[in-house]
């Protein structure tokens, strides 16, 4: 049979299974071990609670938890890639009909710049338009363009 390490008492053969102390209250407070929590964000509505144990720490490591919200409006501005091949040269086309310049945003260069920076530190575009003192519509309407411009 197994003891208890701290009393020496015989532990019930389920118990000696997981654990190496009894159940007295003495034993427990001196080697009951408190486990680690770490709240991941699933997200807007919940967070998903997990013990925080080595396999938990490589798939927070890898990414696998990644904040949902920052993957919905992205970096500002595009990650760096290969350069693209040069074009050749295209045959000439039928000329188009002049576009119209495009009319400027609604917003200041000052007011896109912080909300691109607050946005990048993670904050909803509620908590940015509060900050900003604008609609919640024209900083995501900021954040949109900044993205787009970075597709092109």
């Amino acid at each position: 049979m197994t003891q208890c390490i701290t009393c020496g008492t015989e532990l019930h053969p389920e118990r000696a299974l997981k654990y190496d102390y009894c159940m007295a209250p003495e034993c427990q407070e001196k080697n009951a071990k408190g486990l680690t929590m770490v709240a991941v964000g699933m997200n807007k509505a919940a967070d998903e609670l997990m013990i925080l144990d080595e396999r938990t720490r490589e798939n927070l490591a890898s990414g696998k938890y990644r904040d949902q919200r920052r993957g919905s409006f992205g970096p500002s501005v595009p990650a760096p890639g290969p350069e693209r091949p040069a074009r050749q040269a295209q045959p000439a086309r039928r000329a188009q009909p002049a576009r119209r310049p495009a009319a400027p945003p609604p917003w200041t260069a000052k007011q896109q710049r912080l909300a691109l920076l607050y946005n990048e530190q993670g904050l909803p575009p509620a908590e940015i338009a509060q900050k900003l003192g604008v609609s919640s519509y024209l900083v995501t309407q900021i954040i949109l363009a900044a993205k787009n411009r970075g597709k092109n």
